[in-house]
């Protein structure tokens, strides 16, 4: 694929870190929005407010072709492991508040190598990746720092998920008022003010903004009540109260005089719910789908004097690809053992490098059916398959560079094409582990939610 960059007011400076750290070592600070549309942000066209967003793209580049998985959990997996989620078991379904599995503990998360190079590690927000076994928790997982939650969509004021307590800082539950944006803005502040200024952070702001349940302060949504559609008016707060909050930390950065020093990445976990209000067009479809639209995302990413201004990257990339993207920008090695799916994508960002991408899988289930959707992205090329227990095989393809709206189903004219695709979808089907695949949409009657998540993390590493 191309990656097309435009340069606009490019400066190499060397950067000035604190400690005489080696100049190749910048702060990282990754934003992930939670069920963010494609087309919601200022940089991608939307009519909802998001100035301190744009900044990030308008001082930077923004990613016009850049892939996740279509919902919460795989999405966070490949993020933290550069690796495919399909290995481990955790591409169909999310961690749900019933469930005891979670991100392996034998897999290598991105914190860890940050964490063995002497950085600061945080992670603010939404985990999900697995809170029943401790040796899955976030303070196990290469992160010095952890405040927010463990499950999804907990409610953004009571901070609760079915009831129980879903809100901590470093295990121990706490209980504060206020707006969960607001209370995460206000730890990265704070915890940023506090840091070591002699050695550089790694932080992981995860925002659950603007996922269900759609909640916002009434001053924001009475801003909004121009707009008639009411999903549409509380997805418009929710999404204004976030951009508030990334400012809030873009400006701590101007304070204390470290943006030019800090790689700043925003991207959304999945493409956005229509239900909830979300606009991905004219990307087809949106989350729980392997259309486009379910897991094309709005990404950018700002590091003054050493990526472009303004510039647009064309090359695909995929949540796969930031782990070790990030570490080469940082003069780092990957501390993995096992073989990474994502590439370093560094040269494609700074320098306008081009690279033939390897295929990128999806995939996604439907519980109440259990209809499964997968897609493979093989150059301009996209097959999607629907898989039903009890019906045929549905395949269409697209031809993306000609079509990346997903309109016109060419599977009949190019059958070949399609068998050698589906072939390799059913290579990487055989990736999954020898477990269950199935994850219940409601818990079992006789499952009963804790009073406080961080209370009943069990240790198994001590009990085996």
């Amino acid at each position: 694929m191309t990656c097309v960059i435009e340069r606009r007011q490019f400066l190499a400076s060397p950067i000035a870190l604190a400690g005489g750290l080696a100049a190749s070592r910048p702060n990282v600070l990754v934003v992930l929005a939670d069920d963010l549309g494609w087309r919601d942000t200022g940089f991608q066209g939307g009519d909802i407010p998001t100035p301190n967003i744009d900044r990030i793209a308008h001082e930077g580049v923004r990613f016009t072709r850049f892939y996740c998985t279509p919902l919460c959990t795989p999405t966070r997996a490949s993020l933290m492991t550069g690796r495919s989620p399909m290995r481990y078991g955790l591409v169909y379904s999310v961690v749900r508040p019933w469930s005891h599995y979670g991100l392996p503990a034998d897999e290598h998360v991105m914190a860890q190598t940050f964490q063995a190079a002497g950085y600061q590690t945080a992670i603010i927000g939404k985990w999900h990746l697995g809170h029943a076994h401790k040796s899955h928790l976030p303070n196990r997982r290469g992160f010095d720092h952890f405040y927010g939650h463990l499950n999804a969509e907990i409610d953004y004021y009571t901070h609760t998920e079915y009831g129980g307590l879903d809100w901590q800082r470093n295990g121990a539950g706490v209980r504060e008022e206020g707006y969960t944006t607001d209370l995460l803005a206000n730890e990265a502040v704070r915890w940023l003010g506090n840091r070591d200024r002699g050695r550089p952070f790694f932080l992981y702001l995860a925002f659950n903004a603007v996922h269900a349940p759609l909640q916002a302060p009434a001053q924001l949504v009475e801003k909004y009540a121009g707009i008639p559609n009411k999903s549409r008016r509380l997805y418009a707060a929710m999404l204004d109260s976030m951009d508030s909050a990334i400012g809030k930390v873009l400006s701590l950065l101007d304070r204390d005089q470290i943006s030019r020093d800090t790689l700043v990445l925003f991207l959304s976990d999945n493409g956005g719910a229509p239900g909830s209000g979300a606009v991905n067009l004219p990307l087809r479809a949106g989350k729980l789908t392997v259309y486009e639209g379910g897991i094309r995302v709005a990404a950018a990413m700002r590091w003054p004097g050493h990526i472009p201004v303004r510039g647009e990257v064309g090359q695909v990339m995929a949540a796969l690809d930031v782990f070790p993207t990030l570490a080469a920008a940082s003069g780092l090695t990957p501390g993995n053992s096992k073989p990474l799916d994502g590439r370093n994508m560094w040269a494609a960002i700074s320098k306008g490098d081009r690279f033939e991408r390897e295929n990128l899988f999806f995939a996604a289930k439907r519980n109440e059916t259990d209809e499964r959707y997968f897609a493979v992205r093989s150059g301009p090329w996209k097959l999607v398959q629907q898989l039903s227990a009890d019906g045929p095989r549905v395949d269409q393809l697209f031809q993306l560079d000609e079509d990346p709206y997903e309109k016109e189903d060419l599977a009949a004219r190019n059958r070949d094409l399609v068998m050698k695709l589906g072939a390799e979808l059913d290579a990487w089907r055989t990736l999954h582990p020898k477990c269950d695949i199935q994850s219940s949409m409601a818990p079992h009657p006789g499952w009963a939610p804790p009073a406080d998540y961080a209370q009943v993390a069990v240790d198994y590493e001590v009990r085996r």
